[in-house]
């Protein structure tokens, strides 16, 4: 029986209508449940790039719910402003009763779901939709935040096992959406922005494309733990941005790697699993939501900041063609391999010797998949700042690298074509290349392409002075 009359679910990070925790229970207590997704201008006005991938992402998968929900003789409410003036306004106007949301955890959206829960005089629920489990439930003996990845992975498989996937039907309760006359669509501009270069992009978009993309891992899931290191193969899921807005469901796609039941199944579950160990992190260790490195004994490391080697990286114009590769791959398309991610990293911080918080707002700015926990947690790793990092004396050589990540130089042949003549051999040092040798291959190093910026060597000792005075 129905505890509700008229309810409104507000999408966030779920944009999908199946396995949807919040939906289903709406669904399930309420006769009419009413959609809505909120532009939170807060978050939007702060965005300088007005072409932003990740907001025409989120466009484009409003426009496949609202197309769902058509078919149910129901509609998606879409609106630009702020929340914490919005949601009151729809309960008002459609005389809703209750409102469902699943749960997010960055500070911001913690504080704005409080501040509009404790305005409303309806009740409210919120449900663990984005997470496998959440930041109270896997805890060491002592009942503590588990800060080592490796313990509470065995405590989160544990769980899994015991507990299993519990997923959520909706389609079976999709005769209690509101009844509503179809609306109109805000345009990208409606809401300050223009249309990016997203749709020039091989990334499927939406519910639909997430499903599409679910199917083609499935037939590629157990060559992933030996396929995931190398950015020229097609080897990772590609799953992140899905991931991110929540066009998959999280327990789907750990299904899916329980059922696969392989080696390289195994280790994308762990990659799941580190989703949230983040995610927790985030949640019981609230510094790092102030630009605070997680062990605070590293807070204040002495780097140079030199403004032109970050200029350089950013570009990718430093010289070092696996890190130049990974940086335009960035700028271009939004997205980096993960493999790349640690090395350029890596590079940034005890190469170039630059503060990992630097490196951590530009991907924040440029990534399509940038979740706030995953991105905090894997600059930190990198700049061994972080829990259960990258031991500081632990140095990447972007050479060794390149050789063994992408021998051939394919990677590297795609995003800086400048040294595209240049044989497996020579393209990850071009600057080893004797002048004569490239005579007639339309190489000219220096000037069509910079010499590196900095030598290794000599700043890797630079980087073990300045953490070894944090011992």
């Amino acid at each position: 029986m129905n505890k509700f009359n008229k309810s409104l679910l507000w999408l966030r990070r779920d944009l999908r209508l199946y396995d949807n925790a919040a939906l289903f229970h709406a669904l399930n207590e309420s006769t009419s449940v009413h959609c809505t997704f909120i532009f939170d201008s807060n978050i939007l006005q702060a965005l300088e790039n007005k072409k932003d991938q990740r907001v025409e992402f989120i466009w484009e998968s409003l426009l496949q719910i609202k197309k769902q929900l058509n078919k149910f003789d129901s509609d998606l409410i879409v609106k630009y402003g702020d929340p914490k003036e919005i949601i009151p306004e729809l309960i008002k106007d459609y005389e809703c009763d209750s409102l469902y949301i699943n749960k997010d955890y960055e500070a911001y959206a913690r504080k704005r779901d409080t501040e509009i829960i404790n305005k409303l005089k309806i009740e409210c629920f919120q449900y663990k939709d984005q997470v496998l489990f959440e930041e109270n439930e896997i805890l060491t003996q002592s009942g503590t935040p588990y800060s080592v990845f490796t313990p509470y992975k065995n405590s989160h498989l544990k769980k899994i096992f015991f507990e299993g996937i519990n997923q959520f039907d909706c389609e079976a309760l999709s005769k209690n959406y509101a009844k509503l006359n179809p609306m109109s669509m805000l345009k990208l501009e409606d809401i300050g922005f223009k249309e990016s270069n997203l749709k020039s992009l091989p990334i499927p978009i939406g519910e639909d494309g997430g499903k599409l993309l679910i199917d083609d891992f499935k037939k590629r899931i157990h060559d992933y733990g030996i396929k995931r290191n190398f950015p020229s193969i097609k080897g990772i899921s590609y799953l992140s941005v899905h991931n991110r807005f929540g066009t998959v469901s999280i327990r789907e796609l750990a299904k899916v790697a329980l059922e696969a039941s392989s080696e390289g199944a195994s280790v994308w579950l762990s990659e799941l699993i580190w989703r949230d160990f983040y995610f927790q992190i985030l949640f019981n260790f609230p510094h790092i939501n102030e630009g605070k490195a997680f062990k605070l004994k590293y807070n204040d490391l002495k780097f140079e900041n030199n403004p032109e080697y970050f200029m350089a990286w950013k570009e990718g114009m430093t010289g070092y063609p696996i890190i130049d590769a990974a940086m335009r791959q960035l700028n271009t398309t939004g997205f980096m391999h993960n493999r790349l991610r640690m090395i350029a990293a890596s590079f940034l911080v005890k190469d170039l010797l630059i503060d990992w918080r630097w490196g951590e707002a530009y991907f924040a700015e440029k990534l399509i998949d940038f979740d706030f926990s995953a991105n905090n947690g894997g600059w930190q790793w990198a700049a061994s700042t972080g829990c259960d990092a990258q031991p500081w004396f632990r140095i990447f050589n972007p050479t060794l690298q390149s050789k063994k990540f992408d021998s051939e130089g394919k990677f590297i042949k795609k995003y800086v074509p400048e040294i595209s003549t240049l044989s497996a051999s020579e393209i990850h040092e071009p600057w080893e290349v004797k002048k004569g040798a490239l005579i007639g291959r339309k190489i000219n190093l220096g000037v069509d392409y910079p010499m590196p910026i900095v030598n290794h060597s000599e700043q890797r000792i630079k980087a073990l002075d300045i953490y070894s005075s944090k011992k």
